[in-house]
């Protein structure tokens, strides 16, 4: 940096903290406090004023805090709330609450402006005597914006700080004459905490009448990009500027109710002047607070407008240039201030107080919610980047937020959707002009991924016996064949579409380098589209392994995405190209030693038809495999593009078991523990001279999935010849059971248990530790 570059940022950036603390106080002790705080406590006497100040300061402090914690992790320049909005949430979220913002600010300034002429009104009726025209208000606001527009634009923030200076010694000057008066000849001997006029208004309108009052506190950090060292003005100006009007307001309130009757409170808005030593300070004391509050918003607002068109947030290019221009080493936002003067001119011009302030306190209120929002969320988000020096606490954050929001709506519900949809629609047209910025998915994220890790902790710490009348699966699926073979990729988004959950795994078969890391990105983002083009409910990823049992292997060791074990694993291969059937018998290896179920979903040019018929099959040795198979069955029908779906069972038994095997099934259907109905289930005697692939064949070739089990032991017998076979059959989704499901408690329904018919013996349940309930022993296979 060049001697003339550092000299230029010392002469721009040249105040301490106390510019900060004038412009906030001179806010805040502002044309509310002269005018309508004895409106206040006329109407909800002194315990409903201050419970009023204290609700208000339950928004501002929040406010004020949040504001301190973000100034001590940004290096914050030009632009104030502005600037830490959205360098906290993004240009796109920061533009449209800043936007909102620049209008209050410099609306607010034609709102101290009209002010500014009531203060004045007392000489209005000898005005009129000497001239003989009744005057009007407009006709000192109107000039009075005019000269002050010509002076900031002439003399910058130098002169503005000069003048707070001066405004906020009467401010001081003035109430001290008010502490330091009497009573009036009406005043209360006995002064209750409820003391009111008879027909009062109600608490919230009256609070959004007085609100304006507690918006000044935030007026100081628009001249952050004017400051020294604005980490320790901000936060420091800020705070201490909204607990000593709190003292204020408090003190005015409790001398007001013993000063005046409620009836003169209620209604002689110069009150104060009847009750101050020497009368005609408290009209000074107004007029200065409210060429203060004036001078304080005038100041901020073009320099808001400023880092707007800096960051090129208005709709024009040619606009954003011209309005980010600065004049001289101060880089003083002259453009910026002549616009904003001609909408200041323009409201003014209007004269009406009440609708100027029910504006500003709309926009003003999303301001404070937001900045208490972005504090709350970065409580949460677990940002390393996020070192504020001073931290508030996250609910003191979310109170303010809540209650700007809340009380928002308690004001005046219309201006306050007004303000939320006018903010919404330029989000949405921001987001839309501005694709590649940082949004609200950002924001939220990070403080997503902090609650989700907080609530999978608990539930590991909290996991005990797992019921295994409630079940669900829990999948993990792995192909390499993802884009090309969309069979398991579809079957994973069906299971997991409500009951379940998935992890869709794409393998990519060589050493970690990158070329495969940069291979396995792009695989990702595609499937992430094809996910979302899917509607799918299921987390997607990859993995880069030597060989596919590794990959296995690692995948059956990894935590599920829902806070839960995974439990489940699915397997897949083509009817006409078996050849990955060794990939998958050693996969189903690493898959039952750690108790998973397993299931193998063969696939066609079919594509599981159209969806109507589900057709499950059990043989004698099938018993650990049929609740299982049930399950899936119904998880299946339960997504929309199985719902039309029929399910039927077939149950292959010996000749001379075949009534045994009837009462069997009769009992387990009345217990529930087979959710079936009886018209659906065929019982099939399974001749000596006939084989399982002739009766399924001859009953289900047209069924649009067909449910099997399957043996391990079997299965490496035969070296998979079992899934080649059902030539016939197109679509079909072999099961393996790893652990004990149950669909109802034995005994449940008001029957008891019936005997157990098995050809072969099912699991064990295993209770060692939370990952195996409900598990076979591993050291065992089928």
């Amino acid at each position: 940096m060049t001697k003339k570059t550092k000299e230029a940022t010392t002469s721009a950036q040249r105040f301490g903290t106390s510019p900060v603390f004038l412009a906030a106080i001179s806010t805040i002790l502002g044309a509310i406090l002269f005018l309508r705080f004895g409106y206040a406590v006329g109407n909800t006497g002194l315990l409903g004023a201050i419970i009023l100040v204290l609700i208000g300061h339950a928004i501002t402090i929040p406010t004020g805090l949040a504001i301190a914690e973000i100034a001590t992790n940004l290096k914050v320049e030009g632009g104030g709330e502005y600037f830490i909005i959205s360098r906290s949430f993004g240009a796109t979220v920061g533009g449209a609450i800043g936007i909102s913002l620049y209008l209050s600010q410099a609306i607010s300034v034609a709102f101290y402006l009209i002010a500014f002429a009531e203060a004045f009104r007392p000489a209005f009726g000898w005005i009129e005597a000497q001239i003989g025209i009744v005057p009007d208000a407009r006709m000192i606001s109107i000039p009075a914006a005019i000269l002050l527009a010509v002076v900031m634009v002439k003399k910058g923030a130098n002169i503005g700080v000069l003048v707070l200076w001066f405004v906020v010694s009467i401010l001081a000057v003035s109430l001290g004459m008010f502490f330091l008066g009497g009573p009036t000849e009406n005043a209360l001997q006995n002064v209750g905490l409820f003391n009111k006029v008879a027909g009062s208004d109600n608490l919230f309108y009256v609070f959004a009448i007085i609100f304006p009052a507690f918006t000044g506190m935030t007026a100081g950090v628009g001249l952050s990009g004017d400051l020294k060292n604005p980490r320790k003005s901000i936060p420091l100006g800020t705070v201490t500027a909204t607990l000593t009007g709190m003292v204020v307001y408090i003190l005015v309130i409790v001398k007001m109710a013993y000063s005046a009757s409620p009836d003169e409170l209620a209604t002689d808005q110069f009150v104060m002047s009847r009750i101050a030593i020497w009368g005609p300070i408290i009209p000074i004391g107004l007029a200065a607070a409210t060429i203060s509050s004036a001078i304080g918003s005038i100041l901020v607002a073009p320099r808001t407008l400023q880092a707007l068109a800096h960051d090129k947030i208005l709709p024009s290019s040619r606009l954003n240039f011209t309005l980010s221009k600065g004049v001289g080493d101060a880089h003083e936002p002259v453009n910026a201030t002549i616009l904003t003067s001609v909408i200041v001119l323009l409201f003014v011009g209007m004269g009406n107080v009440d609708f100027v302030a029910q504006i500003i306190s709309m926009f003003f209120m999303i301001t404070y919610g937001a900045l208490c929002a972005i504090s709350f969320l970065e409580h949460f988000a677990g940002n390393p980047s996020y070192r504020p020096t001073f931290r508030t606490k996250w609910y003191l954050s979310l109170i303010g937020a809540v209650a700007s929001f809340i009380m928002m709506f308690q004001m005046n519900a219309f201006y306050a959707t007004l303000a939320v949809i006018s903010m919404g629609l330029i989000y949405i047209w921001l987001h839309k002009t501005r694709k590649d910025e940082r949004d609200l998915t950002a924001v939220v994220k990070g403080g997503l991924l902090q609650m989700t890790r907080r609530l999978q902790i608990l539930i590991q710490k909290k996991q005990a016996e797992v019921d295994m009348t409630n079940w669900r699966p829990s999948f993990i699926a792995v192909s390499k064949y993802s884009l090309t073979r969309l069979g398991p990729f579809d079957m994973l988004r069906w299971i997991s579409h409500y009951y379940g959950f998935g992890s869709f795994i794409h393998f990519i078969k060589g050493p970690l380098n990158e070329k495969t890391n940069t291979e396995a990105k792009e695989i990702l983002a595609r499937l992430i589209e094809q996910a979302q083009n899917s509607d799918a409910s299921m987390y997607v990823d990859t993995i880069i392994s030597p060989s596919f049992k590794t990959a296995v292997a690692q995948m059956v060791q990894i935590p599920g995405i829902a806070g839960m074990e995974n439990n489940s694993i699915l397997f897949e291969f083509n009817q006409d190209n078996p050849e990955d059937l060794e990939d998958i018998i050693e996969g189903c290896h690493f898959a039952a030693v750690t108790g998973f179920n397993i299931c193998i979903v063969r696939t066609s040019e079919r594509h599981f038809g159209y969806k109507r018929n589900i057709h499950i099959w059990l043989t004698p040795g099938d018993l650990r495999n049929v609740n299982l198979m049930i399950i899936l069955a119904y998880i299946l029908i339960g997504h929309p593009e199985w719902r039309e779906a029929e399910i039927k069972l077939f149950v292959t038994s010996l000749s001379e078991r075949i009534r045994e095997e009837r009462e069997r099934l009769k009992q387990l259907v009345s217990s529930g523990q087979i959710l079936i109905s009886p018209k659906n289930i065929t019982i099939l005697p399974l001749e000596q001279d006939r084989i399982f692939d002739d009766l399924l064949a001859e009953h289900s070739e047209a069924a649009d999935l067909v449910i099997t089990g399957f043996s391990l032991k079997k299965m490496k017998k035969d070296n998979g010849e079992f899934l080649k076979g059902f030539s016939e059959i197109k679509d079909i989704l072999f099961v393996r059971a790893g652990q004990e499901i149950l669909i109802t408690q034995p005994g449940e329904n008001g029957q008891e248990e019936p005997p157990e018919i098995e050809p072969e013996k099912p699991p064990a349940s295993t209770k060692s530790t939370p990952k195996t309930d409900g598990k076979p022993d591993k050291t065992k296979d089928d």
